[in-house]
């Protein structure tokens, strides 16, 4: 089915964007597996820390397996795979991975199978690392995993694997890591549609929205929506991996790819991408102070776990910004969250300080 490019163009009001988007993404197949619309709420104790107007659009609020971002991705991407007659999914991530957790729930919800490849991308000969958190939940899902040293091609591996799971007669359906292709995407061009409409029916101007930013899938759909709703609202991703100019190309390049899908194409422009890298550390999945500071601010101000690996770095990243004024005369600012609160049973390590 082709779509009118011209229905995502500016010249319509908000309302009748919202509509026209909403038709858009009906066209694709679809399983409900979150709690949807998430919350979206002040947080006026951290907001008076950082004299900054602060928000929290909750999408540690999904529902599925303790929630996350990858819930709204899993919604298109498992209803192609029942589509395509799918009895088996796959997919790969890191030893902690939010996603592989959400995918092995949404495979035992729908009844598929599930195989997850996991990278060491950090080293750590940790007992509760390597089988607490998300790993436990993986399996209590009922997911069958294996594990691979850092530096491994998982793109290479992953397809090796299901093409030997074909071989002894399964139906195969590959999930990319992170849910991130033009698929997967159409769950934040739905969210970025969910929070306006939330944000319309509050009577509530956003200036700014906020978020962790990794394989590029979330903040894609987020700017194709945003874009295609001619929203105006700067969009920030806070890097939690790649250096900043690999990290805005790759969501640069699934935004268009989302964007021609949804038929919007060419909505997007390269100066609507926009990430800031410098609070990753030492590197993906590492902990760092800033991330931990950020953890016991949001769990101590405002009752809400963060993730060592994603949230808390993009919420450290909100804050130290509005610290140094970043956002002085831009108003209110959403911080989306991405959940990922069952991986700090993995990083207990990371606190050890704190308890003593």
């Amino acid at each position: 089915m082709s779509v009118d490019p011209s229905a995502c163009k500016p010249i319509l009001t908000a309302t009748i964007v919202q509509k026209s988007l909403a038709m858009h993404l009906a066209k694709f197949p679809r399983t409900h597996l979150a709690h949807l619309p998430t919350p979206l709420e002040p947080m006026p104790r951290l907001s008076k820390e950082l004299r900054v107007d602060l928000w929290i659009k909750r999408d540690d609020c999904t529902g599925l397996s303790t929630g996350g971002n990858k819930t709204r991705k899993l919604e298109f991407l498992m209803a192609e795979a029942e589509a395509s007659g799918a009895d088996m999914v796959m997919t790969q991530g890191a030893t902690q991975s939010n996603h592989a957790r959400q995918t092995a729930a949404a495979a035992a919800k729908l009844g598929m199978e599930c195989h997850i490849l996991l990278e060491d991308r950090t080293g750590y000969n940790n007992a509760n690392y390597n089988a607490n958190g998300n790993v436990l939940l993986d399996h209590l899902h009922g997911a069958s995993t294996e594990k691979f040293p850092g530096g491994h091609n998982m793109v290479e591996e992953m397809n090796k694997a299901a093409d030997k799971k074909r071989a002894d007669g399964r139906n195969v359906y590959v999930i990319p890591g992170g849910g991130s292709n033009a698929t997967g995407a159409l769950g934040y061009v739905n969210c970025a549609f969910e929070l306006l409409s939330q944000a319309n029916d509050m009577n509530l101007k956003i200036d700014s929205i906020v978020h962790a930013t990794g394989s590029s899938g979330t903040q894609a759909g987020l700017v194709t929506g945003l874009c295609a709703m001619n929203a105006n609202i700067p969009l920030l991703g806070i890097g939690t991996r790649a250096p900043q100019v690999k990290q805005e190309q790759m969501v640069y390049d699934l935004a268009l790819k989302t964007a021609e899908k949804l038929g919007c194409a060419e909505v997007v422009k390269r100066e609507d991408v926009i990430a800031n890298t410098d609070y990753v550390g030492e590197g993906y999945g590492l902990p760092t102070e800033s991330g931990v500071e950020a953890i016991e601010m949001f769990a101590a101000l405002e009752g809400i776990l963060l993730d060592p690996v994603y949230s808390a770095k993009g919420a450290a990243g909100l804050i130290d910004l509005a610290r140094k004024g970043h956002f002085a005369n831009d108003g209110r600012i959403v911080f989306l969250h991405t959940g990922g609160a069952v991986g700090l049973f993995g990083y207990d390590f990371a606190f050890e300080a704190q308890r003593k």
